[in-house]
């Protein structure tokens, strides 16, 4: 038996990658219903390592190489299109496509291969970003047992220890669940959420005011905040002639659980309450924007103070066509009249009247 003293050990911080999303030398799993994006979410990460660019917080990454294995899409017609929509560095990007045994050449196998990854690892160096597509290959065995699961993922989780990179898995969502923790729909044993430092889930949520949005949110995290996440959309560009593809284009943050921010409109609630909620917090808007834009994060703070849910200020936002604009502070909101407003101060009297009782409609 090996046993170390507390009192020898040194404490250190978490080392991110992205902080409080990806962190380097630990396990991260990101998970959604099929068409979420899901891997174009991950080539949106490597393309951001490859280049230092900037995360959707603003924050800037460090720069490294991405290792990457795909057994659903093909690198050359999907993923490197994408990671060009995206402008990654394509000679940072490194695809595992096949493995060697002897002098035979095999399909690359997850759950028999993991040392051979992290020599060629070695080889190309400064590795930061490992990506598994789908996560559950690397089972050999049930993926729901919990044993079987644990068992199959420690070499993962000690192959990004060992590299001092963040590995993330890709993985689906299981049927039924609506309602539920995010992170328990992750398909196969609870072990997969479990062993994971990091669960981040991606989901289009139905608003009932008729405008979907799709939100990254984190479902767990063991080493940090475990809630708040991303607006973001699937858009598709021509990144060269010929060569279709999408990228995603990343949004606002938001405040919230994942099960907050992931929960479908209530069914069956009463017209008179949901009106008023929603009157409530067009009123609560028009206010606190009466003078002039203001962060989205201390609106969001003020109104869950007030009872709003983040749910309902977003569609009023909606409905009021308050903008919002990235500033180096961070997400600011306005009202999308408010430069006319300002032009018209100096109109005549009656323009100003009549633009007063306008804006308080």
């Amino acid at each position: 038996m090996i046993l170390t003293c507390a009192a020898s050990l040194k404490p250190e911080p978490v080392t991110w990658l992205w902080p409080y999303w990806l962190a380097q030398g630990k396990l991260h799993i990101l998970a959604g219903a099929p068409g979420q994006g899901k891997t174009t979410i991950a080539l949106a990460f490597a393309a951001t390592v490859t280049t230092g660019g900037r995360w959707p917080d603003g924050s800037r990454s460090p720069v490294g190489n991405v290792l990457m294995w795909s057994g659903e899409d093909d690198p050359a017609d999907t993923l490197v299109p994408r990671l060009l929509a995206m402008g990654a560095d394509p000679g940072r990007v490194h695809f595992i496509t096949g493995s060697r045994v002897g002098s035979e050449v095999l399909p690359f196998d997850p759950a028999r291969d993991m040392t051979q990854v992290l020599a060629a690892a070695e080889q190309i160096g400064d590795v930061r970003l490992l990506i598994l597509d789908p996560v559950v290959s690397a089972v050999a065995g049930d993926s729901h047992k919990n044993t079987e699961v644990r068992r199959a993922m420690q070499p993962l989780v000690d192959l990004g220890a060992a590299l001092n990179c963040a590995v993330l898995g890709i993985s689906h969502f299981s049927k039924g669940g609506a309602g539920s923790e995010p992170a328990s729909r992750v398909v196969g044993s609870i072990a997969f959420t479990a062993v994971a430092r990091v669960v981040m889930v991606a989901a289009k949520v139905h608003s009932d005011d008729g405008e979907d949005r799709r939100i990254l949110a984190r479902g767990k995290s063991n080493i940090g905040p475990d809630d708040g996440g991303f607006e973001y959309q699937i858009e598709q560009s021509e990144p060269l002639p010929g060569i279709h593809a999408s990228y995603i284009a990343w949004g606002d943050s938001v405040d919230g659980s994942a099960r907050e921010l992931l929960a479908e409109p209530d069914q069956g609630q009463g017209e008179g309450g949901e009106v008023g909620a929603f009157d409530d917090a067009c009123a609560f808007l028009r206010s606190e924007l009466a003078q002039g834009p203001k962060s989205a994060k201390y609106l969001l703070g003020e109104a869950r103070q007030a009872g709003h849910s983040e749910r309902t200020i977003k569609r009023a936002k909606a409905r009021l066509n308050i903008e919002s604009r990235k500033e180096s502070t961070g997400w600011l909101w306005g009202m999308a009249l408010e430069a006319e407003f300002k032009g018209a101060k100096n109109a005549k009297e009656s323009n100003v009247r009549n633009l007063g009782t306008v804006g308080t409609l």
